[in-house]
Formats: C-alpha cells, structure tokens, sequence
C-alpha cells in the first residue's frame, strides 16, 4: 500500500479538501483507497459523509493501542474509498503518546498492517506536532498544498526542516514529492505570481494539476460529498480529476 501524506502547518490551504476530493478520485479510478484522518477536527472525515455516531472505534484508539487498525477503517458511501476516522479525542493522542514507547512510529506499523488497500491518504493537522510527525514517519510520498495567495510559502520552510530531521532519524526515504498549487484564480497577477514563483522553487516536484478557486468545491464539503459526486461538471471536479490521474501515473504505474 502506498501512503500519500498531505501537509502543510499552514491552516487553509486545502489540505482536507484534497484528501477528501482525491480519495474520491482515485476510487472511481478503480483504486482501493483509505483516507486516514489524523487531525482532531475531523474534517475528512466528514468530508466523506460519516458522522461521529457512524463508528465507534476510530484512529484515537488505534494509536493508543485499545483497537486494531483493520477494526476501525469504514467503508464510506464512494466508490472504492474506506477511512479510518477521526474523532475530537486526537487532540488527546498529543500527549497521551507523550510517554509511549516508539510512539513516532506508530501510526505507520498499524497502516503497515493493512494490506487490503492500494493507497492509503493521510490528513494530517495544521501544526508539526506528534500527529504529523506520525504521518511523516509513515509517508511513502509528501504531498504540500500551498495556496496561491499571499504569505503562501510561509511555514513551507518549518515543514522542510522537519521533514529533513524526520528523514535524519525515522524515515530514511521522506521528502517532499509533491508541490499542488490550490485555490488559483487566472485573473489577478497575484495567483500567478506565486503559481511562477512555486515552480521555479521546487521545479518537477510541483504537480501540473492545478486547483482553481471555485464556489462548488467550497459548498462541497457542507454537503458531506467529494466534488467529484457533488457536482462532476464543475471546475473544481476537472481539476481534482487530473490530479488523481497524475498521481496514478506518477506513482501507482497504472495510466488512465
């Protein structure tokens, strides 16, 4: 299982709305996908429709040891497309994991155990914190969301270093695999200004699918439905279709 980790301590960028949205895609590619919601907020999962009385184990448990990770993963209503949720208690996981023995690596040995799925898509929190570095530690390929607005590489330059410390000690294979450019409006020389300035930044890394801002894809998640089912013909479901097909080609190896 390949394990697609989607980071940025910046807050807003469209971290869970390309989790959400790029599952979704993946599955009606015919991938067996597992969104994996590490950030107390829960967002994603939401995003996919299910609610907190859906389930009654969730990623807390797991990482805490109290469940098996195949025990809480649920499948949702999209094609292909199961999750491990979040829930509120997360917030807790910061410090009871504090304490625990190899508690770095422990979201990867639990992800590790389930060999069902082709990809695994993680939504990390807004902060480098122990949650993300569990994420990072169980990364197979990094994938940062940077919007195209102003201050929009601020906080880019922590996450390098802490990804670089996490590969020095944890992850020998981690770095920065992707670059997405979101909420890119063609018409103000801002968006295009920070779209040049990210390609000349990180050049190859920087996928060619480009996330446009778009009302759909906002409204989408207030629906509990990836835009891809929420509304197919809109911008924001093109864009996030050819993301997933780059993705699939880059590094699942099948073309679509």
């Amino acid at each position: 299982m390949l394990i697609l980790t989607v980071s940025n301590q910046k807050g807003g960028v469209g971290k869970t709305t390309t989790c959400v949205n790029l599952a979704a895609e993946l599955g009606r590619l015919g991938y067996s996908v597992l969104a994996v919601d590490i950030d107390p907020q829960a967002n994603c999962t939401s995003g996919l429709g299910i609610s907190p009385e859906d389930f009654e184990l969730s990623l807390y448990d797991v990482l805490l040891g109290e469940a098996e990770a195949k025990d809480a993963v649920l499948p949702t209503q999209w094609e292909g497309v199961s999750i491990l949720p979040a829930t509120i208690d997360l917030a807790g996981a910061e410090i009871e994991l504090a304490s625990v023995i190899s508690r770095e690596t422990r979201l990867r040995r639990h992800l590790r155990s389930l060999d069902s799925f082709d990809v695994a898509i993680v939504d990390c929190p807004p902060s480098l914190g122990m949650l993300t570095i569990n994420a990072l530690v169980a990364s197979d390929k990094l994938i940062i969301p940077i919007q195209c607005e102003y201050y929009a590489l601020e906080g880019v330059g922590q996450l390098s270093k802490t990804v670089g410390l996490v590969r020095d000690s944890l992850n020998a294979e981690l770095e920065i695999s992707g670059v997405l450019l979101t909420m890119y409006d063609s018409r103000t020389r801002l968006s295009n200004e920070v779209a040049e300035e990210v390609r000349r930044q990180f050049g190859s890394v920087a996928f060619s699918s480009v996330i446009p801002r778009n009302v759909r894809l906002s409204e989408a998640p207030s629906h509990a439905a990836p835009i891809g089912y929420y509304d197919p013909s809109s911008t924001g479901a093109q864009a996030y279709g050819d993301l997933a097909r780059e993705v699939s080609g880059l590094w699942l190896k099948r073309a679509h």
